[in-house]
């Protein structure tokens, strides 16, 4: 499914933010505690509940889901949520489900947040070249939540000015999107007195990156891919230009990276093959949201000419994506063909045959493809998305909607969902739907009071029905109620 990453897209301000008060700093904003670590489950609690925890983690990611570029595509979302929980089985102290997402930015980066939020720039993928060092990479983050790292700061920081803490978490939030405008947002803000700092401790960090090997390796990864991918940022910030370290969650000192190898000498060596899945991630992400459609060809041309990615129906699928972009809807479908006739449930191919059929007029084609898909993953993203949109195409909107209700009973926090559901339910002209379906999608990006004023248009079009008037008078006060619990933490 084609579907472009968000950045701005409501043009939110710092309200959400403020309303956390003290308590909410930003996975980012973790700073000089020189003591011991305290115990995880007393003392953190003291100043932060797990309850909480996840509701302010809620509130930030809703309000990253409007002002930062998240990568909204199920395929890839897919592929990192399931390596993501790979690693999560191996870790102690999991308190809360994880939720792995992308931010489309090249810089080597990644960050978590309360309540089990784990954001990873698209640049770890792209500069990775095992699956393993992603994998490093999420196992460090993982062992940031589930030791409690930023509960362990709330707790240094009660006496911190609210306002201060929400301009610096309002800056790191633009800076993602706009990374010029975000620092200068950051260097304006009083937040910059030494009162915040964005590092985390050293005891943290090395906290992170000793459990997270372990859990690396306990997981079925290469634990050395730990150090070799430390060498590999430390490498690319020395020959580069970067930003702040104030900007970086985890700045690489010397000693962070000799620390990283000693601690292998402790660990069998594991080798393993290419990761199929991890290059097609890899592919996709150059194809469809790094280069430009032009550049995208020329590049896996001479990628599969030379065959000099790591698996070559990763190369090959770069190249279909890159066709696809350019319009070349023939060259894209002899090519994706092949490979989903060699892999005929690889989901990665399954959507760029979806994506083409649509294309071409074929939609019919893609659903009965689908469809036989949806028997064995009734629940999947991928699966379920890409045959609302077939059905779209073909103006089954009834059938769509129907499909996607049922889908978001189980997932309740797919934005993608609720677009294609609005969409779906104007284009049937049920305007009461398509405004109800709005507000939802508002309120993932924490807009309430906008998801308010798309509710009150649904009221209008509720006729004389009772129950469904009383329906929506009761969304619109849950909406209120949500908004107003986060001004009392």
């Amino acid at each position: 499914m084609r579907q472009v990453f968000r950045s701005g897209i409501l043009g939110l301000t710092l309200s959400i933010t403020t309303m956390l008060g003290s308590a909410s700093v930003f996975a980012q904003a973790v700073g000089n505690d020189k003591n011991a670590l305290p115990d995880i489950g007393v003392v953190a609690s003291e100043v932060l509940t797990l309850d909480k925890e996840m509701l302010i983690g809620d509130a930030i990611m809703r309000q990253m889901r409007g002002q930062a570029p998240v990568i909204d595509d199920p395929v890839l979302t897919e592929y990192l949520q399931d390596l993501g929980n790979r690693l999560v089985l191996q870790a102690d102290n999991t308190k809360f489900p994880f939720e792995f997402f992308l931010i489309n930015n090249s810089v080597m980066n990644a960050f978590a947040f309360y309540g089990g939020h784990v954001g990873v720039h698209s640049g770890i993928l792209t500069r990775a070249d095992t699956e393993s060092e992603v994998a490093s990479v999420l196992a460090h983050e993982i062992t940031h939540v589930t030791q409690r790292h930023l509960a362990r700061r709330a707790l240094s920081q009660q006496r911190s000015s609210p306002i201060q803490i929400a301009s610096m978490i309002g800056g790191i939030l633009l800076a993602m999107a706009n990374p010029q405008a975000g620092i200068a947002a950051m260097q304006t803000s009083a937040a910059m007195a030494s009162q915040l700092n964005i590092d985390y401790t050293r005891s943290n960090e090395q906290e992170a990156d000793r459990i997270g090997i372990d859990i690396l390796y306990r997981a079925g990864f290469d634990p050395t891919a730990s150090s070799t991918f430390f060498g590999k940022m430390a490498q690319e910030y020395r020959n580069s230009s970067r930003p702040p370290e104030r900007l970086l969650t985890h700045p690489l000192t010397e000693k962070r990276i000799a620390d990283a190898r000693n601690r292998m000498g402790r660990y069998p060596e594991v080798r393993l093959p290419p990761s199929l899945p991890f290059n097609l991630a890899k592919a996709r992400l150059l194809a469809r949201y790094q280069f430009e459609p032009e550049y995208a060809l020329e590049h896996f041309k001479a990628v599969v000419e030379t065959n000099s990615f790591a698996i070559k129906e990763a190369g090959l699928y770069g190249l279909a994506i890159a066709y696809f972009a350019n319009e070349d809807y023939a060259n894209a479908q002899q090519i994706n063909d092949k490979l989903l006739a060699s892999d005929p449930n690889n989901l990665f191919y399954v959507d760029l045959a979806t994506d083409i059929d649509i294309a071409t007029g074929h939609a019919a084609e893609a659903e009965q493809m689908l469809r036989a898909q949806l028997n064995h993953k009734p629940r999947n993203s991928v699966v379920v998305l890409n045959l609302a949109s077939a059905q779209m195409a073909q103006k089954k909107n009834e059938e769509a909607i129907e499909l996607i209700r049922d889908y978001l009973l189980v997932h309740p926090d797919d934005q993608l969902a609720y677009q294609l559901l609005s969409d779906a339910y104007k284009a049937n002209k049920s305007f009461k739907g398509m405004y109800q379906s709005k507000a939802e999608l508002l309120a993932l990006y924490g807009a309430y009071p906008n998801a308010i004023d798309e509710l009150q248009h649904a009221y209008n079009y509720t006729g004389d029905d009772y129950l469904e008037k009383q329906r929506i008078r009761a969304r619109i006060q849950q909406f209120r109620d949500e908004q107003e619990k986060l001004k009392h933490f």
